[in-house]
């Protein structure tokens, strides 16, 4: 776990000592109650909870551990929800919509702009015309309409990047402030396009056993979220609200057909939604004609979080004894986020599709280095406005991806 931490020396300066944390067990089991919405919680008494920990301008280390307990801020709502389905699907009209019910932070599905748009607002995408061709960004319109392109592996590496990124600000927000957290699409969930793109031979064997390795070495450093929702809705319906919505990209794509359609429902719904569904509580819908956010908040609020068993798989991701575990969960991914990043660096050189010539990467590190914002660290860029006379340090703690609706118009 986090290496600040060390719980034998927290049992000596903890306020709480080990036998009351444990004889106080109930207070540490997070949440106890189910999650409520806006008239349950309308009617509830009110709390007094600490304000949120500002975890992206202030780290939180072994000494602010010794007043701040992080289950203080927890309450039902403490948890996070994956809103998935296929394409079209109306999962981000869904995931806003709760996400102001249950008074939750929404995440949109995370996308290639959060990783190339800097704190100031540029974004890398707009030097592709002079960045070299094996490491210009790649992105989901231009996949669509030339899915055999040299670049798709490392479109879908970056994809899932993203989304690892993305996940970890999603555990830092739920163990630094309480607030739940809704996602539109998770990491969990990347590996079905994944594999609907190998089995179109898109991807070659090489760059599908990279992508597993960089998964396989990352994705147990994560937890599992508490409820998955799932959109059901038939390839043809899929078809009809791609054709309806209207984007270019879409209509004229040779990916959005049956075949691929039909691929992704069967991994969603025989790989993912089979394997997380022992870990998440899961939320089956049949959305061809949309539905009526009332019903799913009426049924989240019917599913029992406060099982406490240790051995049931739905909760053990979640579940400590000591209140010393929380924080050191608290520290790992609101703190140590680069170094969960490292995690998806695998020193494999099989693929050629995701290298890149010693000389085009030289000069992309140039143009990146010369663009606005990037030329030193965040906060000590006079050419953006900053001040930096007498800073000392004014960079954020935790990168957190920035909130970047996906655009394919």
């Amino acid at each position: 776990m986090a290496g600040v931490f060390r719980v034998g020396l927290l049992r000596v300066l903890s306020i709480n000592s080990t036998n009351k944390l444990l004889a106080n067990r109930s207070e540490l089991i997070v949440p106890i109650r189910t999650i409520s919405g806006k008239n349950a919680r309308a009617i509830a008494p009110p709390t007094n909870k600490p304000k949120p920990w500002p975890y992206k301008t202030k780290g939180y280390n072994i000494f602010n551990s010794l007043y701040d307990k992080t289950t203080s801020r927890f309450d039902e709502n403490s948890k996070i929800i994956v809103v998935e389905g296929p394409i079209a699907a109306g999962k981000t009209k869904l995931a806003k919509e709760l996400a102001a019910e249950l008074d939750m932070l929404y995440l949109p599905e995370a996308n290639l702009d959060m990783l190339t748009t800097n704190i100031y607002g540029f974004n890398l995408k707009k030097l592709n015309d002079q960045i070299p061709e094996s490491l210009r960004f790649y992105d989901i319109p231009d996949f669509l309409l030339n899915p055999r392109h040299k670049m798709t592996a490392c479109f879908q590496m970056r994809q899932y990047v993203a989304k690892f990124s993305q996940y970890i600000d999603a555990l830092a927000h739920v163990f630094s402030t309480g607030q739940g957290v809704i996602l539109d699409r998770c990491v969990y969930s990347d590996f079905v396009f994944m594999e609907s793109m190998f089995k179109l031979k898109y991807i070659s064997p090489e760059a599908r056993s990279i992508y597993y390795d960089a998964r396989s070495c990352s994705i147990d450093e994560l937890l599992r979220p508490h409820l998955i929702i799932y959109l059901d809705i038939p390839v043809e319906k899929v078809m009809a609200n791609v054709q309806k919505r209207n984007y270019t990209c879409e209509k004229d794509s040779e990916v959005i057909n049956p075949k691929y359609l039909k691929s992704m429902e069967d991994l969603y719904k025989l790989e993912y939604l089979k394997k997380l569904s022992t870990h998440s509580e899961l939320l089956i819908y049949d959305w061809s004609e949309q539905g009526d956010i009332e019903v799913v908040v009426e049924d989240i609020e019917r599913i029992d979080f406060s099982r406490i068993d240790e051995q049931d798989a739905k909760v053990k991701d979640w579940v400590y004894h000591l209140e010393e575990e929380y924080g050191c969960l608290r520290n790992k991914y609101a703190d140590k986020k680069n170094q969960l990043m490292m995690y998806l660096n695998i020193p494999r050189f099989d693929a050629p599709e995701l290298l890149a010539d010693g000389q085009d990467f030289l000069t992309y590190s140039e143009l990146v280095l010369n663009s606005p914002g990037n030329a030193y660290e965040t906060g000590f860029n006079p050419a953006m406005g900053d001040n930096v006379l007498f800073r000392v340090r004014d960079y954020p703690n935790c990168e957190t991806l920035p909130l970047i609706e996906r655009s394919l118009s």
